[in-house]
């Protein structure tokens, strides 16, 4: 009795210390993970945003926008950027720390103690699988929020006019109505020299100039207006005449002399104008997954409606201009009868040899004309179609999009763990070519899925979610190859191959060289 309860305080001891070191392990395997994952997400989220600037900067720049607002709209555009930097994150982190660990010697030591690698990565999968709930989660309420902000800022700031910026020697016409040029410009009083300016506030082309020694520009108190003051100058203006002959049109002209002149200029638009937030609320991108299945259903259904109606107007049009070899138009209230919903029994064969000519001309005409006028109705009636059920794809596309971009987070981590482990090359270089090229296959493959679901090729499953199960299998793949230790991803072992390869060739060719010798 006295040895199995020594024998049981003993196994439970070890159990107790395993699950220590197990503890242990989880402990520093999610440390290693959480730095990288961090520092990732932010570099990868900077680099998205230094995108979208990149795209947008012609729009942004020269329109005089406090600091203020583009922290807003950068803040806003970098929270729609989320969804998409965490998979790529998650990828990049994955392959630095298996990566590390492999380069170290760690996953071998844990392997060399009983720890499979599928026991190492059990916690990064927990912790990758919250993260991806998060991130469907954060795709159906904050993204339509920001996206919606962010869309509508850009909107208003690209209504907005650029800030009076007047250059020497050219001419400038950012001034509504106005084309103004100067010969030089004092930076300090901000005086301008040899002012020309066209007055285009008439419509009526460069009837009215003005010409002066210099002047000064200010904004009115409000904001929201432009006041030139200008000196030792004239303004031409031409007089149109009335009634006048052209053989003897003069074309007269006045000329006033000034030594000061005032003009009051409106820049309506030059302001900032922020619009309501609704402004794009029915855009399938600013909608959640309840707002978007209520949409989908609503088209869905109007769309059947639809088409079922123009399959019958068709119907009936065809049976009223067969019936009475006239327009519909003069039918259009007539009811369908029995006998034109069973019709005798027809042979047209016989009919058109028992007609005349004349009349087989007028037949064959009123043929083609018909003809023509169905292809030309089912054309414009297939394009209404096909751009309604365009509309109704995109709202299945951001239906789908919110679920594959969150369970990309998953895939990414069985391309990314498993690939650090056999490739066992830690750092930032390696892991970010490897994760950018994974990274734009799943890209390319989205974009090529969402177009063709978008023109209706292809599926909004098969589309939305081909990137997934093209992926998914490879993550499984090189997790097994992983956990066999395999070498398919070691650089050494192609390096050794192609050492062997060259020794062996070398020796070939000294082998048949002595062999040409001897036998001189």
């Amino acid at each position: 009795m006295h040895k199995k309860n020594d024998k049981i305080k003993k196994s439970s001891s070890f159990a107790v210390k395993d699950q220590i070191i197990v503890k242990k392990v989880d402990s520093f395997v999610l440390k290693s993970f959480i730095g990288p994952l961090i520092f990732t997400f932010f570099i990868v989220l900077i680099i998205l945003i230094l995108q979208f600037l990149w795209m947008y900067v012609d729009e942004l720049a020269g329109k005089g926008l406090d600091f203020k607002i583009l922290t807003e709209l950068l803040y806003h555009f970098a929270l729609t950027f989320v969804p998409t930097a965490l998979p790529l994150a998650i990828l990049l982190a994955s392959l630095m720390t298996f990566g590390n660990m492999g380069e170290f010697f760690e996953l071998a030591a844990l392997k060399s103690s009983g720890i499979p690698l599928q026991r190492i990565m059990r916690p990064l999968i927990v912790l990758v699988s919250i993260i991806s709930v998060v991130s469907f989660f954060f795709s159906n309420n904050v993204l339509p929020y920001s996206t919606a902000k962010a869309r509508t800022l850009l909107y208003d700031i690209r209504r907005k006019k650029p800030d009076i910026n007047i250059q020497a020697g050219t001419f400038y016409n950012g001034v509504p109505d106005f084309s103004i040029k100067i010969t030089t410009k004092e930076p300090i009083t901000n005086r301008l020299d040899n002012l020309i300016i066209y007055d285009h506030r008439d419509k009526k082309g460069n009837i009215s100039v003005i010409l002066a020694d210099s002047g000064y520009m200010k904004g009115t108190p409000d904001g929201t207006g432009l006041i030139m003051v200008l000196y030792n100058g004239y303004s031409f203006n031409e007089i149109e005449e009335k009634n006048a002959n052209p053989a003897t049109k003069k074309y007269p002209s006045r000329k006033d002399y000034f030594k000061e002149q005032s003009i009051v200029i409106s820049l309506s638009g030059f302001d900032l104008e922020r619009s309501e937030d609704g402004l794009f609320k029915s855009n399938s991108a600013m909608l959640n997954i309840s707002q978007l299945t209520f949409y989908i259903d609503s088209l869905n259904k109007k769309f059947n409606e639809r088409l079922s109606n123009q399959f019958h107007e068709f119907n009936i049009t065809k049976i009223y201009n067969n019936r009475n070899n006239m327009p519909s138009r003069a039918y259009q209230n007539t009811p369908v009868t029995d006998s034109i919903k069973k019709p005798a029994r027809f042979e047209p064969i016989a009919l058109y040899d028992s007609l005349t000519i004349k009349e087989k001309r007028a037949v064959l005409a009123r043929a083609i004309t018909n003809i023509k006028d169905g292809n030309s109705f089912m054309a414009q009636k297939n394009e209404s179609v096909y751009y309604e059920i365009k509309s109704i794809r995109r709202y299945e596309v951001e239906w789908n999009k919110k679920l594959t971009m969150s369970f990309a987070c998953l895939v990414f981590f069985f391309i990314g763990a498993p690939l650090g482990a056999i490739i066992r090359k830690g750092g930032f270089g390696t892991p970010a070519v490897i994760s950018i090229f994974f990274f734009v296959i799943f890209y390319v493959i989205s974009l090529s899925g969402q177009k063709m679901v978008e023109e209706n090729v292809i599926g909004t499953f098969a589309g939305m979610w081909a990137a997934s199960y093209i992926l998914m299998p490879i993550g499984i793949f090189l997790t097994y190859k992983a956990t066999t230790d395999s070498v398919i991803m070691n650089i050494d072992t192609y390096l050794l191959f192609f050492k062997k390869t060259k020794d062996y060739l070398y020796r070939i060719s000294m082998t048949s060289g002595n062999k040409n010798s001897t036998t001189n």
